[in-house]
């Protein structure tokens, strides 16, 4: 992430730039576990029905507006960037691990995968017809989400959706708890307080899903539709 992001006072600490060293060891983490993260996670047709769902809502709301690209943001070893491309949309992914960008380029030899940040895409403002973060916010430092949601939104289109996934909590509101992930640190979102944070950035939200865990899930899975406010 880019470490040029500005500095102030954010409802959950003070919002400074990610620090580069915290992001070298989650980028680490995920080297470390792409191989076998990928063979639990990498076919969509062994996930959950609605996480799915979600992804072909996403698919379909894209195509409904004006043709453009889409990124998946911390696209991991790139399945629900290769779901999407199959859905039609005209989609790239970006992680900070190597490992995952590799393993991604070797399963989708005819997609592209950037070994980048999310906040250091290199993307033009407002040039993106939709954006995909399915849990990669939740490594993100409380304090320095504000800041991450405003540079998602710069590079959004007037209108363009923008789907995030996260683990959530039983409460709708409140601050982010800390969350013992198996890789690397991460926090759980209350889903009301996640689309407090997306509204003050400029998104309008559409649709909220929140399901209970199942299977090896130890916690609420939440996920949020919104689109770049005009």
């Amino acid at each position: 992430m880019d470490a040029r992001a500005t500095v102030g006072s954010g409802r959950y600490g003070t919002r400074v730039a990610t620090e580069p060293r915290r992001l070298d060891r989650v980028a680490a983490a995920y080297d470390h576990w792409a191989g076998p993260y990928a063979d639990l996670f990498a076919d969509p047709a062994r996930g959950h029905p609605w996480d799915r769902a979600a992804m072909t809502v996403l698919a379909e709301t894209v195509r409904a507006g004006e043709p453009g690209p889409v990124v998946d943001l911390g696209c991991g070893p790139g399945h629900w960037t290769a779901y999407l491309a199959a859905a039609g949309l005209d989609v790239h992914g970006v992680d900070i691990s190597a490992d995952f960008v590799a393993l991604a380029r070797a399963a989708h030899p005819g997609l592209r995968f950037d070994h980048r940040s999310m906040t250091d895409t290199g993307l033009p403002d407002r040039s993106l017809r939709g954006a995909v973060a399915w849990f990669s916010l939740i490594h993100v430092e409380p304090a320095e989400l504000p800041a991450v949601l405003v540079e998602l939104r710069r590079m959004l289109a007037d209108g363009a959706p923008l789907l995030v996934g996260f683990q959530t909590t039983d409460e709708p509101d409140g601050p982010p708890v800390p969350y013992d992930h198996r890789v690397a640190p991460a926090h759980r979102w209350p889903v009301g307080t996640l689309a407090d944070l997306l509204a003050e950035a400029g998104f309008v939200e559409s649709t909220r899903l929140v399901r209970q865990p199942e299977g090896t899930e130890r916690c609420p899975q939440g996920a949020l539709l919104v689109r770049a406010g005009q």
